[in-house]
């Protein structure tokens, strides 16, 4: 248990990292009021979740400690869906109304195709 404990622990703290340096980037990148670095980083860490999740379904390309590190660890720590709620209340907040609207269906929405997208890509090999 210590061993998977570590393993999943490991991979936050990777994911954790990534999700920040990311999102730093894109908002210096694309300095906005909106929320635009945890949007990017939510769709692609379902994107990622959905390859994690196809090719530990595809048998003997990810062991299980593997599938755990990527999954549970880095997506777990690399999506911010904490950070979309507390981004959210603060475009209510402001009144930033379209930005709320906008910001929460293209998250959810986008992030659902995208996971479906990347674990349907692995499929096809």
């Amino acid at each position: 248990m210590l061993r998977i404990a570590l393993i999943i622990g490991t991979g936050g703290f990777v994911g954790t990292l990534a999700r920040y340096f990311s999102m730093q980037w894109v908002q210096k990148t694309f300095a906005n009021s909106f929320p635009l670095g945890t949007m990017i980083v939510n769709i692609l860490g379902c994107f990622l979740i959905g390859v994690f999740l196809g090719l530990s379904e595809r048998g003997n390309i990810l062991t299980n400690e593997m599938r755990l590190f990527l999954t549970v660890g880095f997506c777990g720590g690399f999506t911010t869906f904490s950070t979309f709620t507390a981004d959210s209340l603060l475009l209510m907040r402001n009144g930033q109304v379209v930005y709320l609207l906008t910001y929460t269906v293209v998250s959810v929405v986008v992030g659902i195709l995208f996971t479906f997208f990347g674990n349907s890509l692995i499929k096809l090999f």
